[in-house]
């Protein structure tokens, strides 16, 4: 632990570091009244108790959506229903999601599942919520992994070591509770702006949907679309790389799920062992030959323009960009129907294994309206996705700003009157 002795006015050194003279700093063993392992019972289609496993927790709360029934006696039931201010603590999950914790504040009948330990936490030492933001803070969260037993696909943390080693700041009660309430307000923010960009992103797929394939049409648009094959308008281009050991190369891949395209690495020519390069330029549409079954294509942008993808990439431009907006194509992909088509494509014995025929997907059909309305369907869908774009980066912005509230208040270097 680390242990803080200079001091300043107001303030005095512990187990914690420097924290206000009138706070305490407890053993969380100290703080709790009740300790125990939830239930080990399958789900069960017939039962009528839902139980909260490691996946209902978001955020520091129990989520009730998708939480699995159970069957269970009363006199089980008394024992293992949660009350409203219970801790759940995940003491064994993957690296990133053990030592998490969740406070229960539902109406209803409720139990756990046994990879959860249920703590009480005592009234008359601390707040429950407050505990709550304190487990889930970055610098306890720090501490708690380093307190993990690493297994071979979990990581386990003791609970009776964790009730005699983590130690807990213990403002006063109020105190507790007016930091608390202040991370609450952020909490709900936050959770209303999920909420928010949650009913975008449904907007933006059911336009998509509509738009793609003209169930719905934009106003001034009428007529039928075309159907073609891919083939008749795309067409693979190929811009081998002069190859120079001693130039850098900027490397891209595209994400699978039509992630789109990432910088993978920067590599000296020496450096690479297939030297088997080709420049990607603005407007190229890429698929990625072994992985384009699970959604890897993407448009290539003009922040990845002149940068090298390997030979396991095909780029694909329009035959004639006065029948065919590539960035059309690009929202095309995105559709289940064109997942289907590159499965069509592809041939393997294994799904994770397969390899994509290119010349059989140009066989594939596409309905395609004239170049004027696909434009207009781009902008449409490139309006929705940078209005879900800005929400996303508001939501980034409340959580590191939240996140620095909370290491300033729950350390006293902030207080709130």
């Amino acid at each position: 632990m680390e242990i803080m002795t200079k001091t300043k006015a107001g303030y005095k050194p512990t187990k914690l570091g420097l924290i206000p003279e009138d706070w305490g700093a407890l053993k969380f063993g100290d703080i709790v009244s009740l300790s125990q392992y939830g239930l080990s019972i399958p789900s069960n289609e017939d039962g009528t108790i839902p139980m909260f496993k490691m996946n209902n927790f978001l955020n520091g709360k129990m989520n009730p959506d998708k939480v699995d029934l159970v069957s269970i006696n009363e006199n089980d039931l008394l024992t293992y229903q949660l009350q409203i201010g219970d801790l759940l603590f995940n003491r064994t999950n993957s690296y990133d999601l053990v030592g998490k914790t969740g406070i229960f504040d539902l109406d209803g009948t409720y139990t756990f599942a046994s990879y959860l330990v249920r703590f009480r936490i005592r009234k008359d030492a601390a707040n429950p919520e407050f505990v709550n933001y304190f487990f889930n803070s970055s610098r306890t969260q720090t501490k708690l992994k380093a307190l993990a037993t690493v297994g071979v696909s979990q990581c386990n943390i003791n609970p009776t070591n964790l009730k005699k080693w983590l130690v807990v700041p213990t403002p006063p009660l109020p105190e507790q509770k007016a930091i608390a309430a202040c991370l609450g307000t952020w909490d709900k923010a936050i959770d209303t702006l999920s909420q928010l960009i949650a009913q975008k992103e449904q907007r933006k797929k059911g336009l998509m949907e509509q738009l793609l394939t003209g169930k719905k049409r934009l106003p001034g648009f009428s007529g039928e679309w075309r159907e073609v094959e891919y083939g008749k308008v795309l067409k693979e281009v190929k811009r081998p790389v002069d190859w120079n050991d001693d130039e850098l190369y900027d490397l891209i891949s595209v994400k699978r799920r039509s992630g789109g395209l990432f910088h993978r690495e920067s590599l000296n020519g020496s450096q690479i062992l297939t030297k088997n390069l080709r420049t990607a330029k603005a407007g190229d549409f890429l698929i990625s030959k072994m992985q384009i079954v699970h959604g890897a294509s993407g448009l290539t942008t003009e922040a990845f323009d002149g940068m090298k993808i390997s030979g396991s990439y095909i780029a694909a431009v329009a035959k004639d960009p006065n029948k065919l907006n590539v960035e059309f194509l690009d929202w095309i992909s995105k559709l289940p129907k064109f997942y289907h088509q590159t499965y069509r494509s592809s041939y393997g014995v294994h799904i994770e294994k397969m390899t994509f025929d290119f010349k059989l997907f140009l066989k594939e059909k596409m309905q395609l309206p004239p170049l004027e309305e696909q434009q207009a369907i781009v902008m449409v869908l490139k309006a929705s996705e940078a209005e879900i774009t800005l929400l996303k980066q508001k939501m980034n912005q409340l959580k590191q700003q939240k996140k620095g509230l909370m290491q300033q208040l729950l350390t006293g270097k902030k207080r709130l009157v």
